[in-house]
């Protein structure tokens, strides 16, 4: 799994600054769709028949990992009958999964008990990428624009709530992103 890079170069402080990552570019060319960023636990779930029958987590590399050249995360089983993982399966019995088509599907999952809920929702639930993540149509695409977009930034998964992001989707394939959290706090 491929670490998506966010589109600014970032400070010293670890807050984007106005200069674009090499390999972002198209984004600031217009090219490609934007997507809301949902703030949940990534998964990865393999459907047969509209029945899941694999529940995965993704896992980044540690420190000691990073430092041996170890830098995209990968997927692990997730434990049915694991504490860690309850709200992950409460998530997966939660999602219908009619009209998914069988394959692997890397989704977000949501809920009261996944980071903090920001989205506020009422139950767990999966959100899978390639089917239901909303996009915006009207998304400005310079760093002032965007910062001050973000700041009030309606989610459209979950309306009276701020989304977390966005995720710029190329017809390539790659991916780009940018959090509101990523920028200075307004002075």
């Amino acid at each position: 799994m491929e670490k998506i890079p966010t589109i600014f170069d970032r400070g010293a402080n670890f807050k984007v600054i106005d200069h674009v990552r090499e390999g972002c570019e198209w984004v600031f060319a217009g090219e490609g769709i934007a997507t809301e960023k949902l703030d949940g636990t990534n998964v990865r779930l393999t459907l047969r028949a509209e029945q899941c029958v694999r529940v995965e987590k993704r896992r980044n590399p540690t420190k000691v990992q990073k430092q041996k050249g170890i830098v995209d995360g990968w997927y692990v089983d997730a434990d049915e009958h694991g504490q860690a993982d309850r709200w992950l399966f409460e998530a997966v019995h939660n999602t219908d999964f009619t009209h998914w088509p069988d394959g692997e599907h890397s989704c977000e999952a949501l809920g009261p008990k996944i980071q903090g809920n920001p989205l506020g929702l009422e139950q767990h639930l999966c959100v899978p990428f390639n089917l239901e993540v909303p996009a915006y149509d009207e998304i400005p695409r310079t760093y002032d624009g965007l910062s001050q977009a973000l700041a009030k930034l309606e989610s459209k998964y979950s309306p009276s709530h701020l989304a977390e992001g966005l995720v710029f989707h190329h017809p390539n394939g790659r991916r780009a992103k940018i959090k509101r959290k990523d920028f200075p706090a307004a002075s």
